[in-house]
């Protein structure tokens, strides 16, 4: 990995913002497992950061709050471990930076509507068909 996290193509995050932790690895792998700290968790402080603009930190907290984590224990290398979490973590702020697109109005057509209606008066025939008939 470079000296930074590139988010998107306008943002980066400097790799000395993101605070690694690793602490010991949950789960099978024997003796290697007790005494190794394979697991690694990256942490990154939105609001301390100078990375993002006023406006993307505010979308990155309402969206993944005011810190950003991501943990890794999937393989036994701390190395790849870390790698994988710095990943994720570069996933996690990429989708809440991603802005939703502007939805534009639109109305049913003359067709839709009358093909609802069709249907609309179709049902009811078959409805009515299953009554009694009048004496």
């Amino acid at each position: 990995m470079a000296d930074a996290l590139q988010v998107s193509r306008s943002a980066a995050i400097p790799l000395s913002e993101v605070e690694i932790r690793t602490t010991r690895s949950s789960g099978p792998g024997g003796q290697h497992a007790n005494v190794t700290a394979s697991r690694v968790e990256a942490s990154w402080d939105v609001e301390a950061s100078r990375a993002l603009s006023a406006g993307d930190k505010a979308r990155v907290k309402a969206r993944c709050g005011p810190r950003v984590t991501a943990v890794a224990q999937d393989t036994r290398s701390q190395a790849r471990n870390r790698d994988l979490a710095l990943e994720r973590l570069r996933s996690r702020v990429a989708a809440a930076l991603v802005r939703p697109k502007q939805r534009h109005r639109t109305r049913p057509t003359r067709a839709s509507k009358e093909r609802r209606l069709q249907g609309k008066k179709k049902r009811s025939d078959v409805k009515a068909k299953r009554r009694r008939p009048e004496v």
